[in-house]
């Protein structure tokens, strides 16, 4: 016989206390926590987030462009100063600004140059240009704030019903793993009574096949278990594993029912993302009309410049200093103000179009919205239906469980004193499984109607505050 040294029992029955202690203070899990996990961790709503504020950045910015643009200029050459009689244009600035006297040859006096210079150019009126595209930028941060609204309230849908989802395959899995137990007594029964020759040994055969049939369906819903924690774990932004949920969506039913949304269908947050889009659309066409429209600017330039070729450098051509300070030092000084105008006549042309094009957009998102609306009334109404349902199908269950149950112990004992067949026995042995799934889906689907409900309304609190 093989010995254990009793310090090696007290190391492994150490570590067997210790998972089970682990295992019974694991804390449980509630939907509110749950909730506030997956609001903080899960990416697209972070995602949107950062969208959010890119836009509320941005309309800072755009804030600022009606500011007058204001240059300060300041440069210093060296160079010849030949002149030339004849047109020229500075292609892409590829050509130098070099003026001087024109003469009869070409000479290489070169001198420092420097100019100084600051601009000021402000479009004072623009027939609304800068307001309105301010105003597109504010639709855009709300557009945005209602996307992020919508995307956290059908994550919340999403959360709330991945969580009921997991709560009813661990149930399922429960439910198939006593009815794995007892297929397994069935099976000691009859293997007893064939060796015993009180039964036929195709008994025993049925009954094997029982187990293992009852072992597949286990395995089957601890697989759709472990897909549903999966799940649940990547929509609270966590890693995967085993959650322990809280089992008040087993043990009672919702305290309201009843309960009527207080937002209206125009405030869900689904349509009004929907609407924002259209307000976008629309600032935007309002904005493509100033294009049409002429622009009035006022604008003043303060220069100095100086130069190392003197006055009479054109009657004397020695009369200039390669010195840089000469160069730099200003001697003559400009300034110029005055108020403009600009407008290119065909943007009128341009702008119809533009303007046109951006109101079919605004069409297509009322299209959208009107569709979108239709849904949700056609699901509000539908999510009453299926409260209704759930609840009949709630109230029926006990009945259908308490039936199969005292069918169940009824075969089994007439099975055990050679009263009843296999066949009989194991007919009871499905229905007692099938009444005890039911009532696990029966309780689930009571929730899960609710949840319909709030998704279908945009109020979440019809169901979280539902406890």
């Amino acid at each position: 016989m093989l010995s254990i040294p009793s310090k090696h029992l007290l190391l492994f029955f150490s570590g067997v206390f210790f998972v089970i202690q682990a295992r019974s203070q694991q804390k449980v899990l509630n939907i509110k926590d749950a909730e506030d996990l997956a609001l903080t961790n899960y990416g697209t709503i972070k995602s949107k987030a950062n969208q959010l504020n890119a836009s509320k950045a941005y309309l800072k910015e755009t804030k600022t462009e009606y500011l007058p643009d204001v240059n300060i200029s300041a440069q210093q050459d060296y160079g010849t100063v030949n002149g030339q009689t004849g047109p020229s244009y500075g292609y892409r600035g590829l050509s130098v600004s070099s003026s001087g006297p024109t003469l009869a040859r070409q000479n290489w006096n070169a001198a420092f140059g420097s100019l100084y210079l600051s601009n000021v150019s402000w479009d004072f009126f623009s027939f609304g240009k800068s307001a309105e595209r301010i105003k597109v930028q504010k639709s855009v941060v709300s557009r945005d704030e209602t996307d992020l609204r919508q995307e956290q309230f059908q994550h919340e849908i999403r959360v709330a019903s991945t969580y009921l989802n997991l709560l009813a395959a661990q149930q399922l899995a429960k439910a198939q793993q006593d009815n794995l137990n007892r297929a397994i007594d069935l099976q000691k029964v009859v293997i007893a009574r064939v060796k015993g020759g009180l039964n036929p040994g195709v008994d025993s055969s049925l009954a094997n096949a029982e187990v293992s049939n009852a072992r597949i369906a286990l395995t089957n819903t601890q697989q759709t278990e472990q897909e549903q924690s999966n799940q649940l774990s990547i929509y609270l932004g966590v890693e995967s594993q085993e959650f322990q949920l809280d089992s008040a969506f087993i043990t009672k039913t919702p305290t309201n029912l009843m309960a009527q949304s207080a937002i209206a269908i125009t405030d869900h947050p689904s349509l009004r993302f929907y609407q924002n889009r259209i307000g976008v659309s629309e600032e935007q066409a309002k904005y493509l009309k100033t294009f049409a429209y002429p622009t009035f600017s006022m604008f003043g330039v303060y220069q100095g410049r100086g130069t190392g070729f003197n006055s009479d450098y054109a009657a004397d051509q020695t009369s200039y200093s390669s010195s840089y300070g000469a160069g730099a030092n200003p001697t003559r000084y400009n300034y110029l103000f005055g108020v403009g105008m600009v407008w290119n006549f065909t943007s009128v042309f341009r702008t119809h179009y533009q303007v046109q094009s951006q109101k079919f957009t605004s069409a297509q998102y009322k299209n959208d919205y009107d569709l979108v609306e239709q849904q949700l009334k056609a699901q509000q109404t539908l999510a009453e239906t299926r409260i209704g349902n759930a609840l009949k199908n709630y109230r029926e269950v006990p009945v259908e469980v308490k039936a199969a149950g005292d069918a169940y112990k009824q075969k089994y004992e007439l099975y055990k004193n050679g009263l009843s067949n296999i066949v009989d026995f194991t007919q009871a042995l499905y229905t007692l499984n099938r009444a005890e799934v039911d009532k696990y889906i029966a309780s689930n689907n009571v929730w899960q109607a609710l949840l319909y409900k709030a998704a279908a309304t945009g109020d979440f609190g019809i169901f979280i505050n539902n406890f």
